[in-house]
């Protein structure tokens, strides 16, 4: 049995036509692996198809890590050129390629390509969080939430499970808004995220992830995962079993850069839930997620910051000050021109 058969259609028709806007004889690069959704990956591939566009859909075993970390399981030189030369890359792998050097090569050298990002997402999650979703109000929302940040200098993290963070805002770091508009070049993701790269060697507290870890877990925490981070670097990772897995698994690639954090990112998805996820997760409305190790050169020039490989964590039902003043709490948006603007009441 398909499953969500009609909607996943849908949303794939929502993917190409109102997201990146295909047009007629465009080259559509399609990425996916052995452990990818075949079902949503026909969907689109089919949408691109109708749409005329020139169209290849490349299947790859699953790579052994996620980022550079895949790179060894990688035709790196070959998926490289394919990708320098197509207007758009979808990539709906398992065991992302985002941050791998393929996605570097392509994005350094092909100024002209719209990708994004939508890992392992399968017809139920594609259907709520890009389907079923507002893309218009959300992008009015999503505007107007950057501009209060714009000119922010410092921001304060807190969360019922005992996250209390802050950093300074780097305002020569991308604030990066995803609502839907895939249609210009460059690095997108799906809708409902609003990210952030924090000043590097500024952030400082404790951060605990009370949702899911991915990678290396993809799944609900049975124990909250707390880290102290001193001037950007995490000094202590506490918790249970799952907490001596993570931190083995951040050792096991003996790089220093695994244990910088990275950036934050707001979810604003009013249709994404906590199922295990990460392209969901990170979207669950009113959570932050922090990533970890490496960051792109496009989110922070000129160099970003160097690692193995990229973990995000989920922190649930956030609450932030910017300068002082409420913005959210606990998921809920407080400013009151935010909050008629909000597609979630």
């Amino acid at each position: 049995m398909k499953m969500f058969k009609y909607e996943l259609q849908n949303a794939a028709d929502c993917l190409v036509k109102d997201m990146f806007r295909v047009k007629k004889g465009e080259t559509v690069v399609i990425t996916a692996d052995t452990c990818s959704y075949e079902d949503v990956v026909d969907a689109v591939a089919s949408s691109a198809a109708a749409a005329g566009a020139k169209l290849l859909v490349i299947n790859m075993p699953t790579p052994g890590g996620v980022g550079k970390a895949a790179d060894p399981d990688l035709p790196v030189e070959a998926l490289s050129a394919v990708l320098t030369k197509a207007d758009v890359w979808m990539e709906f792998n398992h065991q992302w390629l985002l941050y791998s050097t393929p996605f570097e090569n392509a994005m350094r050298d092909n100024k002209s390509l719209r990708y994004m990002c939508l890992v392992d997402i399968d017809a139920a999650v594609f259907t709520r969080i890009i389907g079923s979703v507002d893309l218009e109000q959300l992008k009015k929302f999503m505007i107007a939430a950057r501009e209060k940040h714009l000119g922010a200098k410092v921001m304060r993290v807190t969360t019922p499970a005992g996250t209390d963070v802050s950093f300074e805002i780097d305002p020569g770091h991308l604030m990066q808004l995803d609502y839907g508009d895939a249609s210009a070049p460059g690095m997108w993701m799906a809708p409902g995220q609003f990210n952030i790269v924090p000043r590097f060697g500024t952030v400082n507290g404790r951060i605990v992830f009370d949702g899911t870890v991915t990678p290396p877990f993809g799944k609900q925490l049975s124990e909250n995962i707390s880290l102290t981070v001193e001037n950007g670097v995490i000094q202590k990772v506490e918790g249970g079993r799952e907490a001596v897995q993570y931190e083995s698994w951040l050792k096991s690639f003996e790089d220093p850069g695994m244990f910088k954090m990275a950036h934050i990112a707001y979810g604003f998805n009013p249709g994404a839930i906590l199922t295990g996820n990460v392209v969901e997760d990170e979207r669950v409305w009113g959570c932050t997620e922090w990533g970890i190790g490496y960051v792109s050169p496009l989110d922070a020039p000129p160099a970003g910051q160097d690692a193995a490989s990229h973990t995000d964590g989920i922190c649930l039902n956030t609450s932030v000050w910017l300068d002082g003043e409420p913005f959210m709490e606990e998921g809920r948006i407080v400013d009151p021109e935010l909050k008629a603007l909000s597609p979630v009441k």
